[in-house]
């Protein structure tokens, strides 16, 4: 039982510090937020089997299960075995609710990064970063120039031709 919880208390740990590690990769704010999805699914996984374990250990601490429980044990001192019995399932009720605790714990904060990494993976696809090789100046300039208007003659000329049109019409 600690070793689950040791152990359950360790993968949360290791989750958290994948999600962090991934997170400060740059342009990754997309796979980011796959990654926690894919955690987020499994730690509800784990819940809702945790839960079925819980409804399990209420039904198994009714007195009348418990009974039944011994049923075919023959023993001079029963009411003892019971509260033996008692006992240890509340004692893993106790264990299986801490880990439901900690696991609604993780799931409040992955569903926070979730909603980080979202925002991030937003801004990135609204202002995509510069490719490195626009940022470099062309070391042969007329190799990639567009090609340049033809330039117009007597502009000078032509705005007099027009400006005189307009007095005329």
């Amino acid at each position: 039982m600690r070793t689950g919880v040791r152990s359950l208390t360790l993968l949360i740990v290791l989750a958290a510090c994948a999600a962090c590690v991934s997170a400060q990769s740059p342009g990754g704010a997309a796979q980011t937020a796959e990654s926690l999805r894919a955690q987020l699914a499994d730690v509800q996984r784990k819940e809702e089997d945790l839960q079925a374990r819980l409804r399990q250990l209420d039904e198994d601490l009714r007195p009348e299960n418990i009974e039944r429980y011994f049923a075919l044990n023959g023993s001079t001192r029963p009411e003892e075995q019971r509260e033996q019995r008692r006992r240890q399932l509340e004692r893993q009720k106790a264990g299986v609710q801490s880990q439901l605790d900690q696991l609604a714990a993780s799931r409040t904060r992955l569903e926070t990064l979730i909603a980080t990494a979202d925002a991030a993976a937003y801004r990135e696809s609204a202002n995509p970063p510069e490719e490195p090789s626009n940022l470099r100046p062309n070391i042969n300039p007329t190799a990639s120039k567009p090609a340049a208007k033809p330039a117009r003659k007597n502009t000078r000329a032509r705005r007099s031709r027009r400006a005189r049109v307009r007095r005329r019409g």
